[in-house]
């Protein structure tokens, strides 16, 4: 069974616990015989996808206890396997949702590291640098680069400690394992959003 998870900027597989990433070119240009599964959150690819017979969209099938309005069907999918707790998928951009008693209490949107980055090189081209994965958080940096991290990083995590306090956290997307080190309660999930898929496959009795 092939499932994708297509976001604002890349497709994420999954195909017998195997996850991969595709460019949206990349996506377009894949083909597979058997039924696929896919979720979207980008509505360029969601048009694309209309016509092709053997790519099933699952978001119809979702029941989701919530009154956030225009909440992602990728958030809808991570969330339905948390009954309490902080989920956080940190791609391109960080979305944080709190679940408690199998219901949606509301969440928020920040920047992903990368818009954070370009941020900053739209202030200046000498701060276009790198982030430092290392970087500490309970000592001032002492140079550009670690000063530039430590302000993207510590702005997150801040805001994010403030919001899960002593609550599990579930960390999920291509940031996910970075930011779950700063976090004694976190646990870190790559196969979540497709864990939920897989559960409404299942529950629905949907053909392969």
């Amino acid at each position: 069974m092939i499932l994708c998870d297509i976001g604002n900027s890349t497709v994420g597989m999954y195909h017998d616990g195997k996850i991969w990433t595709l460019s949206h070119n990349e996506f377009k240009n894949y083909s597979n015989k058997e039924n696929i599964f896919y979720i979207s959150v980008n509505d360029a690819m969601s048009n694309y996808l209309q016509d092709k017979k053997n790519f099933k969209n699952l978001e119809p099938f979702f029941i989701f206890d919530t009154i956030y309005q225009g909440i992602g069907i990728d958030r809808i999918a991570a969330c339905s396997t948390v009954k309490d707790g902080i989920v956080i998928d940190a791609g391109s951009a960080i979305t944080v949702d709190i679940m408690s008693n199998g219901m949606h209490l509301g969440g928020y949107i920040l920047p992903g590291l990368s818009a954070y980055q370009k941020s900053y090189e739209m202030i200046s081209a000498r701060l276009a640098v790198r982030l430092n994965p290392n970087i500490i958080l309970d000592a001032l940096p002492q140079k550009t680069e670690d000063a530039i991290s430590y302000g993207i990083c510590k702005s997150i995590f801040l805001m994010l400690q403030d919001t899960c306090k002593e609550k599990t956290i579930y960390f999920t997307g291509g940031d996910g394992k970075f930011f779950s080190k700063f976090f004694k309660n976190a646990i870190y999930d790559r196969t979540l959003i497709f864990r939920g898929m897989l559960a409404v496959i299942q529950k629905e009795k949907l053909k392969e």
